[in-house]
């Protein structure tokens, strides 16, 4: 076709098909996003608090805790290949099916002190984790690249209302005791496994057509039947070594995983040591998971128009600014709480700054499972650092803690200051 022509129709139909596409899909995980959410939400609260309760052990509660986190890493490329082989719908049903089954065994769990219940209960339903975590990379599948750091980020902030509302459930789990027989832990996982059932299902009946097929069926068939025939980690290896801005991008996940994990995991003991109730917890930790999503609209719009570099910069600032507060006044549970706000706020900028980053480095064809591989890597991380802050926290204090997370920090402050401009458009 010579330069300067206008397109034909064939060229705008295929776009035009591709938006209407990009819009549903957009609605369905918006719809999936808030519903499940809210079963993902109870873990890092209330399952925090039951753990402790069951194993009646700092050591064992501290192994439980970690456990819906390490559950979403070993979880997290399985889910990302069986999204590259059969589709986003079939993989994030399949996850949010199986995060219900685990918040089932939690209900029984919670009720009968069962400790192999409560550990394989919290550990599937970190699989509701590591699919909130892949529906964020779902969105930008056949985003343009202009607007893939906006789309991201939506679907990460929809999820406030969900997880802002899952550490509370220990209200709504109290109100069912009488009609139920249940205790307040598990009432509240039982209202979780409800949401994340439900997620499946909308997500399995409405996602159609599927955003990856449908990005597969634009692509060169060679490229699909390398990916499928190959081995998927070694691909995804091999990538990284020649992709540099995918390799700066994954350890900006990694390091944002690392930092909020391991301050976020033990603060609800550091309060409940101090004397705080469970619902000045659930308030905390709904606080802390409101900074993480509550602006990230904002946060794409920043990766989007002023450049990834800008947006990891300003969340490196703020994480410091959370770990200083944290260090000087940490038997404040005013302080605690702004500081807590701060993390997750500073973890939204790093997280889906290097996301966007990501989503947009990796070839298409290494797309859905490259991204399963660093959610899984960025889950095991994070559930190696809660397991790490456990013994760290009795052993020495909640300001040693924020010291060592401050330190975690400084790779990615040295990556970052040697870097240009990086664009999430490739």
């Amino acid at each position: 076709m010579p330069e300067g022509s206008p397109p034909t129709r064939t060229m705008i139909e295929p776009a035009r098909t591709t938006v209407h596409v990009q819009r549903r899909t957009m609605i369905v995980l918006v719809l999936m996003q808030v519903v499940g959410t809210v079963g993902v939400g109870v873990a890092p609260s209330i399952g925090v608090l039951l753990a402790g309760e069951v194993t009646d052990s700092e050591a064992w509660a501290g192994l439980a805790r970690t456990s819906s986190t390490l559950g979403a890493a070993l979880l997290g490329l399985p889910l990302g290949s069986l999204a590259a082989r059969a589709g986003r719908r079939t993989a994030l049903a399949t996850g949010w099916w199986t995060g219900a089954a685990g918040s089932a065994l939690l209900v029984a769990a919670a009720q009968g002190d069962l400790i192999v219940a409560l550990f394989f209960g919290l550990l599937l339903i970190g699989a509701g984790s590591a699919v909130s975590l892949q529906a964020r990379f779902a969105a930008t599948d056949l985003a343009t690249p202009v607007r893939k750091g906006r789309s991201l980020a939506l679907i990460v902030w929809v999820g406030t209302l969900g997880s802002v509302l899952g550490p509370n459930l220990g209200v709504p789990g109290r109100l069912l005791g009488p009609s139920t027989g249940l205790n307040v832990y598990a009432g509240a996982f039982l209202i979780a496994a409800v949401c994340l059932a439900l997620a499946g299902v909308i997500v399995f009946l409405c996602l159609r057509p599927d955003p990856l097929l449908h990005l597969h069926r634009a692509m060169p068939t060679a490229a699909v039947t390398t990916q499928r025939r190959s081995g998927r980690m070694r691909l995804i290896l091999a990538e990284l070594r020649t992709n540099s801005r995918a390799r700066y991008a994954v350890v900006a996940i990694l390091t944002a995983q690392i930092v909020m994990v391991s301050i976020m995991t033990m603060t609800p003991v550091h309060i409940a040591h101090h004397g705080g109730s469970t619902e000045i917890v659930g308030i905390t930790i709904s606080l802390h998971i409101a900074g993480m999503y509550g602006l990230s609209p904002v946060v794409g719009q920043i990766a989007d128009r002023a450049g990834i570099r800008p947006a990891i910069t300003a969340g490196l600032g703020v994480f410091l600014t959370s770990l200083v507060i944290a260090a000087v006044w940490p038997e404040d549970t005013t302080w605690i709480v702004v500081s807590l706000v701060l993390l997750g706020l500073g973890w939204s900028f790093v997280n889906v700054a290097g996301s966007t980053l990501f989503s947009a480095s990796v070839s298409d064809e290494m797309r859905a499972s490259a991204q399963g591989g660093v959610d899984a890597l960025s889950n095991l991380c994070g559930a190696t650092a809660a397991f790490a802050a456990g013994p760290l926290l009795a052993v020495s204090s909640f300001p040693t803690l924020a010291v060592l997370a401050m330190l975690t920090l400084v790779p990615l402050s040295l990556l970052t200051a040697r870097r240009g401009r990086l664009q999430p458009a490739g």
